[in-house]
């Protein structure tokens, strides 16, 4: 008898160590939230500007209508074509994708998991955040639920929809690897870092914690390849839906600015500036006529506290600044010369991406590299001043193509093209076009406070 009742009691100890040691059931998020993800296609017109098969000159010379009709002929134009994924938010047919995946798209296709295929309309994006939102006519639709970013727990179970590669509804999941990570060039977005499997195709779908509710929008991923290496990033829907009730009402994001270059305080800074720990943004530059200049803010003060909110790091500076609204007065508590000061600032407004390009330029000037997959914009001064360069292009978009494939990515300043230093878009083209097909170039590219040179291949005119 005892001998039984032992047999029963082990028995009943492995079933729960089984049963706490299970892996989690996806099944009900898929059959519940799977509806609410959408596949998105979209076409973009090229316009050529030259003839394959004649020599690059103007359309203004004598001998261009010669080369044009004894030359090799071809048409002018021609379409490229790109696929994403999004998700509904609203029965009435607002979708929340990428800006990156809508992105000069002449014409956007949502495909819904009952095979409909409908046009959809662009009402706004933001790039700085990668955000985007268009909308189908439709009614009744399925949407998704939101959750709390800020309750996600490092090591919790995620899951993601998407068409990674086109293939539509396909399920990953992994668990968060990090909250409120910082990325190069990315002052605007805490991201949340997973291991969920992410591949071209899945940026702008959802990414739901386990009670199937949205806590992200799946944006890129780190990678040496172009494809999947366990690094994922989204952006929290919380910031996505700040972003997403400015594009209804106006159709653009306008964001906060107090005119400062700031950096992290080391323990080596805290230690000079008498700061009893490492926390704060230190300003190495005021802006003339700024908001910061006019509430007398200085270079080496150190921004401890800003509206209420501990400041840890110049990240955290940049990004409550950008969601301050212009015109807010707001509080501010800075380190000088070993004492706390407290500052009332007006905040601006920030310029936009144009603006920005266009004062970097002397007119606005981009670049796409069709046969690269980049989208170029000129450096900042201030962007300048951080890649230590006095020249440079931003990336502002990547394609499939070979860029994407050597692991150019979005935010990365490309400063040299075959030992040619880049200062502007014109001059980018000029010498991509002279590379022969199948060549390898080479491009020396910031990244993370590190300069490295790529090498990749050229594929074709």
């Amino acid at each position: 008898m005892a001998k039984y009742f032992l047999y029963i009691v082990v028995l009943f100890c492995s079933a729960a160590v089984h049963a706490e040691g299970s892996l989690p059931d996806f099944t009900g998020i898929v059959q519940k939230e799977g509806s609410a993800v959408v596949n998105i296609s979209t076409t973009h017109i090229v316009h050529s500007q030259g003839v394959p098969g004649m020599p690059n000159i103007s359309p203004n010379d004598p001998f261009y209508q010669f080369f044009r009709y004894f030359g090799q002929q071809a048409p002018r134009d021609y379409e490229t074509r790109s696929l994403g994924s999004g998700f509904i938010i609203s029965q009435d047919g607002y979708i929340l994708t990428n800006a990156h995946v809508i992105d000069s798209a002449d014409e956007v296709t949502v495909k819904l998991l009952d095979k409909r295929q409908l046009k959809a309309k662009v009402i706004g994006e933001d790039k700085r955040s990668d955000v985007a939102l268009i909308k189908i006519d439709a009614k009744n639709l399925p949407v998704v639920t939101r959750g709390d970013p800020n309750k996600l727990k490092v090591g919790e179970w995620v899951v993601a929809i998407g068409s990674p590669f086109g293939f539509d509804n396909t399920v990953t999941a992994g668990i968060v690897s990090a909250k409120g990570r910082a990325l190069p060039q990315e002052d605007y977005v805490p991201f949340i870092q997973t291991d969920v499997a992410i591949n071209p195709g899945n940026s702008g779908g959802p990414l739901f914690n386990m009670q199937g509710q949205v806590v992200g929008i799946n944006s890129q991923i780190y990678s040496r390849t172009g494809g999947f290496m366990g690094l994922s990033f989204a952006i929290p829907i919380d910031v996505a839906m700040s972003v997403v009730d400015q594009l209804k009402s106006t159709g653009h994001v306008t964001r906060g600015r107090i005119g400062v270059m700031i950096q992290s305080v080391s323990s080596e800074l805290a230690e000079s500036f008498g700061l009893p720990d490492a926390h704060g943004a230190l300003v190495s530059h005021v802006a003339a006529d700024g908001p910061a200049a006019k509430a007398g803010l200085q270079t080496s003060d150190i921004i401890l506290k800003y509206d209420g909110k501990k400041i840890n790091d110049a990240r955290d500076l940049s990004k409550d600044v950008a969601q301050t609204k212009p015109g807010s007065k707001v509080d501010m508590a800075v380190w000088r010369k070993g004492h706390e000061v407290d500052l009332p600032i007006v905040v601006g407004e920030a310029p936009t991406d144009a603006q920005t390009a266009a004062a970097a330029s002397g007119k606005e000037s981009v670049a796409r590299a069709d046969r690269l997959g980049l989208l170029l914009v000129p450096l900042t001064a201030d962007q300048m001043q951080q890649v230590q360069a006095d020249h440079g292009l931003l990336v502002a978009g990547v394609a499939d193509g070979p860029a994407a494939y050597a692991g150019i990515a979005r935010g990365d300043a490309i400063l040299s093209l075959n030992n040619h230093d880049l200062r502007s878009v014109g001059q980018f083209e000029k010498l991509l076009s002279q590379v022969p097909k199948g060549k390898d170039i080479a491009r020396l590219v910031w990244r993370g406070g590190n300069s490295v040179f790529i090498t990749m291949k050229v594929d074709g005119k």
